[in-house]
């Protein structure tokens, strides 16, 4: 009988990837990670190579938000420190992005290996779990603890380092399966069941409320429950805000979303929040954002209940009233049961968010009526006159952000409605937008996707506009161009005794002569009736392209309240 034909470590990490049903890899190829790319490669998995490791991090990133499905980043040792930034942005949002390093050879650790790295200590901090495989027999079973930290309690990305000698060294095919079987494919995630009498606790409280609301955060998004949070909040009657940064849980145009809770982006969040008696957050942490659970954010008397998919969530709420470990979308169940609704406490909020877009629309009416370079809030209201129900919307860190989470709630109470929105998470981290918006596309190929990016972020992050050329995925981006780091020049000049900025300018930088170089379409944009016709041909050209919008720096709500005094000026 002949024996089985023996394989690499790398095939060995391939297959038990496969069982578990990982079905995209992103990489930038090294020597270090050719096994397993050679096992990929016969396993005949979706390879995406990238021409930055921290491209095949975002990349990974944004797949995995959208699928809400674990999904691969394979690195090399000196690639994993290029991969750090996605690290920590994928924790940020909860992504249960899988980091493997091919690292240096476990024979001489220690003694100054080629690319030696300590790379389990460095992501420790930044995953939920990071451990080196030092026995190629149990390859198998450390991607299956991999998988299961990624994917139950509170989902996020977790690291897995390979030594390359055991990456490159001979194995029998069942290697590691020799032990008590078990299922080793993708398992159902568990779901926290409420404690009856615990639950039953926080409902009494409800039914006793005048003036709930709910703050809903990422837990929402990963458990599935956004449909059933939008169904509670319109039969009941229950105003609903976003946790700033996370992923939106419900379409601006939905009656029972208000906006974010953030007293500065949305200024009807703080009398809300003040005057409410009861707060519900489900699936979010009381973290900066919330400043802690503490005064002034929520005032002292009020109640505050904290609802959670898992202990490590709950760990992070020790200033509610009341926790609850339960799975939102068993919560938000429970919710639907209760016998009251709150309509005029909704109308009331819902003829705040009126007032605000209202005056809004008033304001940016004047500042266009200047002369010169683009608002930066009327550029993200005129994008999105371009766009539909069945696009995606994405934008990029920095004050960009900030303006366009203000257009997007503007234009949903107008009724625009998107496919979906990304931009990044709790870390604003610089750069990810044309990698999310690329991911967008690749999930969505029939949808027009469009990034708004500032030339700041588009400079740390744009070469991820190669990956839309390389496989075929045309977006359209829309860059803010002030000429510099705004949001950091104006933060300086509220700051500094002298009232400059210093250190944040660039030079005119052609980005849409960059894009036409690479193949795409490219449109410089000086005054606002050029921009929707330079979008229309951008859109229906079939290219990437990019449209360089000139555009005046003008301080965002977030940045003026937070850095109003010298001593202070900081957007944290």
């Amino acid at each position: 009988m002949t024996e089985p034909k023996k394989i690499r470590g790398g095939a060995l990490l391939a297959r038990a990837l496969q069982k578990k049903g990982v079905d995209h890899i992103f990489t930038l190829a090294g020597g270090f990670c050719n096994p397993a790319l050679e096992g990929f490669m016969e396993c005949q998995m979706p390879v995406i190579n990238t021409p930055h490791e921290q491209i095949a991090g975002h990349l990974a990133d944004g797949h995995a938000r959208i699928t809400r499905k674990p999904v691969v980043c394979l690195v090399g040792p000196e690639g994993f420190a290029n991969a750090v930034p996605a690290m920590l942005e994928a924790g940020g949002e909860r992504s249960p992005v899988i980091f493997v390093t091919g690292s240096s050879t476990l024979k001489r650790q220690g003694a100054g290996g080629f690319k030696e790295i300590d790379d389990v200590a460095i992501a420790a901090p930044l995953v939920k779990y990071s451990v080196q495989i030092t026995d190629g027999e149990r390859i198998s079973e450390f991607v299956n603890r991999a998988w299961t930290a990624a994917t139950t309690g509170y989902p996020g990305p977790v690291h897995i380092s390979l030594p390359v000698d055991i990456m490159f060294s001979s194995f029998e095919p069942d290697a590691g399966l020799q032990e008590r079987p078990f299922n080793r494919s993708d398992r159902p995630v568990p779901r926290a069941w409420p404690d009856p009498s615990a639950l039953e606790i926080v409902l009494s409280m409800v039914r006793k409320a005048s003036r709930p609301i709910i703050i809903g955060g990422h837990g929402i998004w990963w458990s599935k429950a956004e449909k059933k949070l939008e169904k509670v909040g319109k039969i009941k009657r229950l105003p609903i805000f976003n946790v700033p940064y996370h992923s939106k849980l419900l379409g601006e145009e939905c009656e029972a979303y208000m906006g974010l809770a953030d007293f500065h982006q949305y200024h009807p969040s703080k009398p809300a929040i003040h005057e409410a008696d009861l707060i519900l957050m489900i699936g979010g942490r009381l973290d900066n954002q919330m400043n802690f659970g503490n005064p002034p954010f929520f005032p002292s008397d009020q109640t505050l209940i904290c609802i959670n998919g898992s202990h490590e969530e709950l760990e992070h709420n020790q200033a509610a009233d009341e926790v609850l470990l339960s799975d939102p979308a068993a919560f938000l169940d429970a919710l639907l049961e209760v016998n009251k609704t709150w309509p005029e406490w909704f109308d009331l909020q819902r003829g705040r968010r009126k007032i605000w877009v209202e005056e809004w629309y008033e304001h940016i009416a004047k500042e266009t009526a200047k002369p010169g370079k683009m608002h930066p809030l009327q550029l993200s209201l005129d994008v999105q006159t371009q766009i539909g129900e069945n696009d995606w919307l994405i934008f990029d860190g920095g004050n960009t952000h900030f303006w366009s989470e203000i257009a997007v709630n503007m234009a949903g109470w107008n009724g625009q409605k998107l496919a979906g929105i990304m931009h990044p998470g709790n870390y604003s981290l610089l750069g990810v937008g044309v990698s999310f918006g690329v991911s967008a596309k690749a999930l969505n190929p029939k949808s027009n996707v469009v990034v708004i990016s500032g030339d700041g972020a588009f400079l740390s992050g744009g070469l991820s506009i190669e990956s839309a050329f390389q496989d075929n995925l045309p977006i359209t981006i829309v860059i803010d161009n002030n000429g510099g780091l705004d949001c950091i020049s104006q933060q300086q000049e509220r700051l500094f005794a002298n009232g400059k900025h210093f250190a944040t300018d660039f030079r005119d930088i052609p980005f849409h002569s960059m894009c036409e170089g690479l193949g795409g379409h490219g449109e410089l944009v000086e005054t606002r009736d050029q921009l929707v016709p330079a979008l229309k041909r951008a859109m229906a050209s079939g290219k990437t392209a990019i449209v360089n919008v000139k555009c005046r720096g003008v301080i965002s709500p977030i940045v003026a309240a937070t850095s109003d005094k010298r001593d202070k000026a900081s957007i944290e």
